[in-house]
């Protein structure tokens, strides 16, 4: 197994087609196709599965790939050390529910990136396709919440896809709501002075949406409800229709102005971490995440 190998099964798996790959690592096709074969001969497993569509990652090839990929970001680091030169583009990706501190983080890594070029992403989504992102290698670190109401769930789906989950705080439930909200300037919130306004929740595209839910209080407890699928669109509705959401308290400095978080008299904890593949060690770049949401998340 060369070096040159595992920059070709990470050309293959970004491209998913031989030709690009051949293209963008200056190689011919058959030179490519050879070394992919002669690696997964060597290790007995199957990269890539060869469809009429294209070329796609086996389960056993993202697991492999996500040690080459580490293995690869060694190198360049090693190489840019004593020649100056970086020789590949650090990659780094995260899943997370829609967390402002998360946001905070990842700025914070982009800025102290050095490297001339990088390729990282960013994907605020639903907590199904966290799990489901980390678990298959899509990305590195993903960000969620346990509670009393999803925690034997998920845990359950955790240690059955071989992720663990890690705290970053334990925090008590808040209401999310507008300064002008008439709500804004009580102490704490009792669930049943909620129910004459809108409950605003993140849409999750599963059948086990009570438990992947991001808000701790259930939708299927409230009586007016509405769902959507970004931020943006979240924060609008509570400024304009008195809406409001549930989550840990930690709000960011980007939405201080318009938005406040109040105490709910609830009965639960709100339980925020990492979600990450157990016995692997973090990237440079992942190990930088954690740290800066560390920080920002002591902050609250």
């Amino acid at each position: 197994m060369t070096l040159q190998q595992l920059r070709y099964a990470d050309a293959v798996a970004a491209c998913g087609s031989i030709s690009e790959a051949a293209r963008r690592v200056f190689a011919t096709q058959p030179t490519l196709t050879e070394a992919i074969r002669a690696l997964e001969e060597e290790l007995r497993v199957a990269i890539f599965t060869r469809t009429n569509r294209g070329i796609s990652v086996t389960r056993e090839g993202e697991e492999f790939l996500a040690s080459a990929r580490q293995i690869l970001d060694d190198a360049s680091r090693i190489a840019e050390k004593y020649t100056g030169k970086a020789v590949r583009r650090p990659q780094f990706a995260v899943s997370c529910q829609h967390y402002a501190f998360a946001v905070d983080a990842f700025m914070e890594v982009v800025k102290a990136n050095g490297a001339d070029s990088y390729d990282f992403t960013l994907r605020e989504t639903v907590t199904s396709e966290i799990i489901d992102d980390v678990a298959r290698h899509r990305s590195e670190v993903g960000i969620l919440y346990l509670s009393k109401r999803n925690e034997r769930p998920l845990v359950k789906i955790l240690r059955k896809e071989d992720l663990v989950f890690e705290e970053l705080f334990a925090a008590r439930p808040h209401v999310f709501l507008g300064r002008k909200h008439p709500l804004a300037t009580k102490k704490t919130i009792q669930p049943k002075e909620l129910d004459a306004y809108p409950y605003i929740t993140y849409e999750q595209v599963t059948e086990n949406a009570l438990y992947f839910s991001e808000e701790v209080m259930g939708a299927i407890d409230r009586k007016k409800n509405i769902r959507v699928r970004d931020r943006a669109t979240m924060t609008k509705l509570m400024l304009g229709l008195y809406g409001y959401t549930v989550s840990s308290g930690a709000n960011s400095k980007a939405y201080a102005a318009d938005i406040v978080a109040v105490p709910l008299k609830l009965d639960d904890t709100i339980r925020v971490g990492i979600v990450r593949r157990a016995g692997i060690p973090l990237s440079t770049q992942g190990a930088a995440f954690v740290d800066a949401l560390k920080t920002h998340t002591a902050r609250r």
